[in-house]
């Protein structure tokens, strides 16, 4: 019954909080168990220091924005690279990249870094579609790099370590940047983008990296205070506020109490829908792993066969499909307990599988139907979503790639935490 009723509810669009809600409350209703254990598994649910780190995360990448440091990195960028042939797509991808270690979040990254990229690339003479599309696939890798919120919602399901999931993150996350520069390059050529006239200057380039390097730097404070020890991820997420504050008020002084304000109420809006998802999530886990669901998903796939290399294929397929019709934290949520234990049961390492999960989702913010990130840069670009969703499908054709090669060449994921945490 409740799977059938998470379907319709799921098909009707109804918020996956209440759809998860719903589901578990009619189970309960239907098997005669206390209510009294909604509560508690909320209550259970919730009750994890790593938590805190989401609304933390997302305060600072909003209070980041906010001070100015998206239109500081595209221009530093720009300077570098913005006088090669098709420079402008270079920069849009490269900017993601880096902009990834302030927000984690891929929608964020889109709207950020789409307001700038996307006005400047058709003003160069971009097609509308191609600059949509390269802004929505190049924000597809923010929440694989860290500080990403969907590592750390996973690490709390998962119960596994979040500096190793960040530390995962990165060499992922950089080739997902390098193969869609690759597919820039060649449209670059095939389609004879336009070139920059200003040339390129040693003076202009030191001006805008100063100009720059408070952004750059506090990824590295982040992950170098987490890896030393000196505070933890979700202290580092504090740290992270903290440090925006810093920049937005007294250094930039961009950022301004009456947008403050803003950031704030916009902050608990997200994260209080985060949470929710959370402990409704946590409820209805509870009630897959008491109907032994996780059990029936292994047999069931290990009954198609028991070769490890085809199972992380029907993984992957599965996730890529769930990624293109359901929010990715809620997803990391519903699936984590389920999928899990059968990547254990043939040896794989719940970091690795942790990104191979991550990655796979976030293809999905740039796959119709849900595609957040297509949704977020139509109407910037001011064109249908169907004609940008059809122009990132060589990019997402890059990007399967790459996910594939980290899901079968585990080293190229654990090289990094492997190398500073043992």
């Amino acid at each position: 019954m409740i799977a059938s009723v998470f379907t319709v509810l799921l098909a009707l669009g109804i918020p996956i909080a209440f759809v998860l809600g719903i589901s578990s409350v009619l189970y309960l209703w239907k098997t005669q168990m206390p209510f009294v254990l909604v509560s508690q598994r909320v209550f259970v649910g919730l009750d994890n220091f790593l938590l805190l780190a989401v609304p933390l995360f997302i305060l600072a990448g909003k209070l980041m924005n906010a001070s100015g440091i998206t239109r500081r990195l595209v221009d530093f960028f720009y300077i570098l690279i913005g006088h090669i042939r098709g420079g402008l797509a270079y920069v849009n991808i490269i900017a993601s990249v880096f902009f990834a270690g302030i927000t984690g979040a891929g929608a964020a990254d889109t709207a950020a870094i789409g307001s700038i990229m996307i006005p400047a690339m058709k003003k160069e003479g971009y097609s509308s579609e191609y600059s949509g599309a390269v802004t929505a696939i190049s924000s597809t890798i923010g929440p694989t790099i860290p500080p990403s919120i969907a590592m750390v919602v996973y690490g709390a399901m998962a119960e596994t370590s979040i500096a190793r999931l960040f530390l995962a993150g990165f060499i992922p996350g950089l080739l997902l940047g390098f193969a869609q520069l690759l597919v820039a390059a060649y449209f670059a050529r095939r389609q004879k983008f336009p070139v920059r006239q200003k040339v390129f200057s040693i003076r202009s380039a030191t001006a805008g990296f100063i100009n720059t390097i408070l952004a750059i730097l506090m990824p590295i404070i982040l992950l170098g205070g987490i890896l030393s020890g000196v505070f933890t991820p979700t202290e580092a997420a504090g740290v992270a506020v903290f440090y925006s504050l810093i920049v937005g008020f007294f250094i930039y002084r961009e950022l301004k109490i009456s947008s403050f304000l803003g950031i704030l109420y916009e902050t608990s809006v997200l994260a209080g829908t985060i949470l929710i998802i959370l402990a409704m999530a946590h409820l209805f886990g509870w009630i897959l792993a008491a109907e032994a669901v996780p059990e029936f998903v292994a047999v069931g796939m290990t009954s198609v066969t028991k070769n490890p290399v085809l199972i992380l294929l029907l993984i992957n397929i599965l996730l890529l499909f769930v990624g293109t019709i359901m929010e990715t934290l809620a997803a990391i949520i519903l699936l984590t307990p389920i999928l899990l234990p059968l990547a254990q049961g043939i040896g794989i390492d719940p970091v690795h599988f942790g990104v191979i999960m991550v990655v796979n989702l976030n293809i999905g913010l740039a796959t119709p139907p849900l595609g957040v990130c297509l949704i977020v840069a139509s109407p910037i670009a001011k064109v249908p979503l169907e004609r940008i969703a059809f122009s990132t499908i060589p990019f997402l054709i890059a990007s399967i790639g790459v996910l594939f090669v980290i899901t079968y060449v585990p080293q190229l994921v654990m090289f990094v935490p492997n190398l500073f945490m043992r």
